[in-house]
């Protein structure tokens, strides 16, 4: 398969620093923020990709720059081999953006309440100066909703309904990658169920291609190729589900495969995940687990540990 998504030493810095007056008053520097740092990865065409990792870890901050709602600081995204940051072509650029479309966490922070689904759905086709007859209709029911729920108001619908009709805008600019920011996480896991269901056949039906973001580590084991584990805007470990799952290389990925709820595990007992995220406006130096890791040694206290291959994994771990 061709790549169609290829991150490369992609990283966003932040200015969260107080008012210039502030500063001077209190004589304080400026803070920045490090919400991802040298991040690389390749997303194949056709496929799902996962970043999974704790809150904070940077996973939507990549999603928005892969879809260019934010401009990295350092590194570079290319769709198809056109890197949207830096292409002067206007019709390349125009077609690149036709062919990424975003799923958002909320579906209905996500969609103007005012809007009529059907002027909700269409928004990307008129954009472009799309075709727009029938389409909403014919969208809204590859997506299992009624045609009738054109009409309709964003309030009128249940939640895994209105992610539907979220998928059904994403769907109606005939995109090549869709980035789905915790598309299930504000849903019942009944619905869940469905919505990924629903995403899976459209997958295979579109030949579409998923950056799929998550905490979830159930519904990334089940939906994903290939998963990229995130820690403090660093990309720790990247492998299949079966490699990640089975054979964890990385302390922070067994730590998060160790603590998630199992059905067959009543009564176990399992050592709690230490110490939290420590502040990504002041990092650690070295690996930035090591604080928290239980085999951390001096080396990794002080040299942060490069990305390598490892038996078809990567993982940027000292010890592993």
């Amino acid at each position: 398969m061709s790549t169609l998504v290829s991150v490369k030493n992609l990283s966003k810095v932040f200015d969260v620093s107080k008012p210039w007056l502030n500063r001077v008053i209190e004589r304080l520097p400026k803070a920045h923020l490090t919400a991802t740092s040298d991040v690389d990865f390749d997303v194949e065409e056709n496929a799902v990709y996962s970043l999974v990792g704790e809150s904070g870890s940077g996973k939507s901050t990549i999603g928005k720059m892969v879809v260019g709602l934010l401009q990295p600081t350092e590194g570079n995204v290319e769709i198809n081999g056109v890197d949207l940051a830096s292409e002067t072509d206007i019709e390349i650029i125009k077609q690149s953006r036709t062919d990424i479309q975003m799923i958002f966490q909320d579906p209905y922070a996500s969609m103007n309440p005012r809007w009529r689904v059907r002027d909700i759905i269409l928004e990307p086709v008129v954009a472009s100066n799309g075709d727009t007859e029938g389409l909403a209709e014919k969208l809204l029911e590859q997506v299992g909703l009624a045609a009738e729920d054109a009409t309709k108001f964003p309030h009128e619908f249940s939640g895994g309904q209105r992610q539907r009709i979220c998928i059904a805008r994403a769907l109606a600019s005939a995109p090549k990658l869709i980035v789905c920011d915790e598309p299930t996480s504000a849903l019942d896991v009944s619905v869940q169920a469905q919505v990924l269901n629903l995403m899976d056949d459209l997958k295979s039906e579109l030949g579409l291609t998923y950056l799929f973001i998550s905490h979830d580590l159930t519904v990334v084991r089940h939906i994903s190729d290939r998963i990229g584990v995130l820690y403090l805007g660093r990309l720790v470990e990247e492998g299949t589900p079966d490699q990640l799952f089975d054979a964890p290389k990385h302390p922070y990925t067994q730590m998060l495969i160790s603590s998630a709820p199992k059905i067959d595990g009543f009564g176990r007992e399992v050592d709690p995940p230490q110490g939290e995220i420590p502040d990504p406006i002041d990092p650690p130096s070295g690996c930035a687990f090591h604080p928290r890791c239980p085999i951390a040694t001096a080396k990794c206290k002080s040299e942060r540990p490069a990305l390598r291959e490892l038996d078809d994994n990567r993982v940027a771990c000292h010890l592993a």
